[in-house]
């Protein structure tokens, strides 16, 4: 026969501590109670719990101190906070403490009851996926570190802020944290905030009715909504216009959102993580983003590593990247060389993995043989490719300022890789249109003639920021 999970609430409120004994024991739950932190104690000594929902104020001292003797003694055991109603900074505290989540007064059953279910299946998620930060490759002490930082993070519901720079996988990271959380189960929505029109966020964000504005053909869902129950990953947060910062803000705040057209609100549940490649502190500072939403999804902050930064990694990185390119390829994974290893980490990595994936898959295919040397790499650096017959501006260049063909050497030139080539004219045809539109994206599009969703590819493929 399977035991009983267990839960401590801890109160000095009586009518309080019946409400969560009646609704815990509905659910299967066994409880102990306790009215003071000291007493709290005592039963952590004596028993093992499953889960602890303790109120913030007791009257010998902060609930915040249980939830530091829990993480720190009791790690398997996630731990809630109660708090009054409205006081976001007291939730915020205790989700920095450690703590699981946090439930406000007057006790909502429905959130309590969502809120225990996630408690408990997190120690079943982490125990199926004890790996999956292996997704995280490398051994260097930034690495290592950033893995167990996810790990402590993943165990929490807290809003966690990813930044970096652009191509060192911050993606990647948001997919491991909900990967090894209580919500696992749940879908993982990514959303690029800087490629949805500013008209089109707030029905995208929040769906919308039909009928409710020209072209809405049928009721939406929107994106908070496609993520309830799991995590709704905001990258490039950064990008969003102040208008929707607030209304993003509320949403998050009050787990409820209102489609466009629509009478009523609907609750949601999801867990926010957001990213960046820009310094949010200075864009606050600047006000173009807003503080409190600021306070709001910065409760926790986890920078990912410059590729440059990370000593020892290139190996195994390189290695990982090749057997993944090599399957889909249907062909072996070569091997770099004693000299192609020494340029990679000679090789500062301004676009960090996502530039050493393209070197490398560049590399595999142009090689002749099994071994990748220095010269198939063909790092940036040397002579600038360009044509005879149309210079290619490069980025930084004046617009339809020519090179000079007389200083081109016709040797450098054919021995250049043609992918290459061709992603510096691509590079510097997007660069030149969007000074053009004054960075407005669709307009860019829409003069290179090709879709949003095109753009918004080649962007990310090449790095541009």
């Amino acid at each position: 026969m399977t035991e009983a999970r267990s839960a401590l609430i801890v109160d000095d409120e009586h009518d309080i501590r019946e409400l969560l004994v009646l609704t815990l024991g509905r659910m299967g739950l066994r409880t102990d109670t306790a009215a003071s932190l000291g007493t709290a104690r005592q039963m952590l000594a004596q028993n093992r719990y499953d889960l602890c929902l303790t109120d913030m104020r007791l009257p010998d001292g902060s609930g915040l101190e249980l939830v530091s003797d829990i993480t720190t003694r009791f790690p398997d055991t996630p731990v809630a906070m109660i708090t009054a109603y409205g006081n976001v900074e007291a939730a915020v505290e205790a989700l920095k403490a450690g703590a699981f989540d946090f439930v406000s007064k007057p006790v909502d059953i429905n959130v309590l009851r969502g809120l225990v279910r996630q408690a408990l299946e997190l120690n079943t998620h982490r125990q199926a996926r004890p790996d999956d930060a292996g997704r995280l490759l490398g051994g260097s002490p930034a690495m290592v570190a950033l893995r167990d930082t996810i790990a402590k993070v993943s165990r929490s519901q807290a809003p966690v802020h990813i930044s970096g720079e652009s191509g060192t996988g911050k993606e990647l990271v948001a997919r491991t944290i909900h990967a090894q959380g209580s919500r696992a189960n749940g879908p993982f929505i990514p959303v690029n905030c800087g490629a949805i029109p500013t008209e089109l966020m707030e029905s995208e964000f929040f769906g919308h009715k039909k009928g409710s504005f020209t072209g809405a053909h049928a009721d939406k869902p929107g994106l908070f909504q496609s993520a309830d129950g799991g995590t709704l990953f905001l990258d490039e947060v950064a990008e969003l216009p102040l208008a929707m910062q607030v209304k993003l803000l509320r949403a998050i705040q009050e787990k409820k959102v209102r489609p466009v057209g629509a009478q009523n609100e609907i609750d949601v549940d999801v867990r926010i993580l957001s990213a960046t490649h820009k310094d949010l502190g200075a864009l606050v500072n600047g006000g173009s983003f807003r503080h409190d939403l600021y306070y709001r999804i910065n409760v926790i902050e986890l920078h990912v590593p410059a590729l440059r930064d990370r000593d020892g990694d290139l190996p195994i990185l390189s290695e990982a990247i090749f057997a993944r390119l090599g399957q889909a390829m249907h062909r072996g994974a070569p091997k770099l060389g004693a000299d192609a290893l020494a340029a990679l980490e000679g090789y500062a990595f301004p676009g960090n993995v996502r530039e050493l994936e393209n070197i490398l898959e560049r590399a595999m295919a142009m090689a002749d043989g099994d071994t990748i040397t220095a010269a198939d790499l063909r790092l940036p650096g040397g002579s600038v490719i360009s044509s005879p017959a149309r210079a290619v501006p490069m980025p930084g260049a004046t617009p339809g300022a020519a090179a000079n063909p007389a200083s081109l050497n016709p040797r450098e030139t054919a021995s250049s890789a043609l992918p290459s080539y061709i992603e510096e004219i691509e590079r510097a045809a997007i660069q030149q249109a969007l000074q053009e539109s004054k960075y407005n994206k669709t307009k860019a599009a829409a003069a290179l003639g090709i879709t949003f969703r095109a753009l918004r590819y080649k962007l990310k493929k090449l790095g541009i920021d």
